[in-house]
């Protein structure tokens, strides 16, 4: 097999593709954060700063996801037919709440009703948590393993496969990393009243996920052979 700078082409699709889904989750990591914590903001400034604040990037870091898909397909054309089928309706769910998630941040402000910005404060904030909770699913279906049977089809038994415990409890771990991530940005980005509001919510987030993650990695090294093999040996 060629290689190129002393590792092969599949190694070096599987870095590409790797570090652009990592990028991705990192910087709309903290867009999905910030979002989850909006709801606790119950002054319209207070909002209206942290809207502002991932303004200007929300939309550009959700490009990290695109070429993501493109690398995918490029390097491994197998994997992601098989991925892409096998997870269909958690696809789905996750763009319907991306399309959501675009509609309440730019409908947000056409009107000035208080009903009307409520609606889509709700709206924001329920789907920058439902996007943190569903990529740590993603995430916690890939590491316990997804039945797909010889012809690269799916052999589960049905959407409620993919809310096993190990996924669920991932998905609420990367959903409190994810809302500590948001915390950490809108801190750099405040100041005054709302600065000190997201340094005791940063506390408390940052506790929650020190929680899970201790809850979760007891559960891998528990439950999950072969992932805690490779502690073990």
């Amino acid at each position: 097999m060629e290689t190129f700078l002393g590792l092969d082409y599949p190694t070096w699709w599987f870095l590409v593709v790797g570090g652009l889904f990592s990028g991705y989750a990192i910087l709309d990591g903290f867009d999905f954060g910030a979002g989850a914590w909006h709801l606790f903001f119950k002054k319209e400034n207070s909002r209206r700063i942290a809207l502002n604040a991932v303004g200007p990037v929300w939309d550009g870091n959700e490009v990290w996801l695109v070429i993501g898909g493109g690398a995918l397909f490029a390097g491994f054309p197998v994997m992601y037919a098989t991925l892409f089928s096998t997870l269909y309706t958690p696809f789905i769910l996750f763009l319907m709440f991306i399309i959501f998630r675009a509609i309440s941040i730019e409908f947000r402000g056409k009107e000035e009703m208080r009903w009307w910005k409520k609606l889509w404060d709700i709206c924001y904030s329920i789907s920058s948590i439902m996007l943190a909770f569903l990529l740590g699913v993603f995430l916690g279906n890939v590491l316990v393993g997804i039945a797909i049977g010889e012809n690269y089809s799916y052999e589960g038994s049905g959407f409620f496969e993919f809310l096993n415990p190990y996924s669920v409890l991932t998905g609420i771990t990367t959903l409190f990393l994810l809302m500590v991530h948001g915390a950490i940005y809108l801190l750099l980005k405040t100041e005054g009243k709302l600065y000190e509001k997201l340094t005791r919510l940063l506390k408390k987030g940052m506790a929650f996920f020190m929680v899970f993650f201790g809850i979760l990695t007891l559960y891998t090294l528990l439950f999950i052979p072969h992932l805690s093999n490779r502690f073990q040996n």
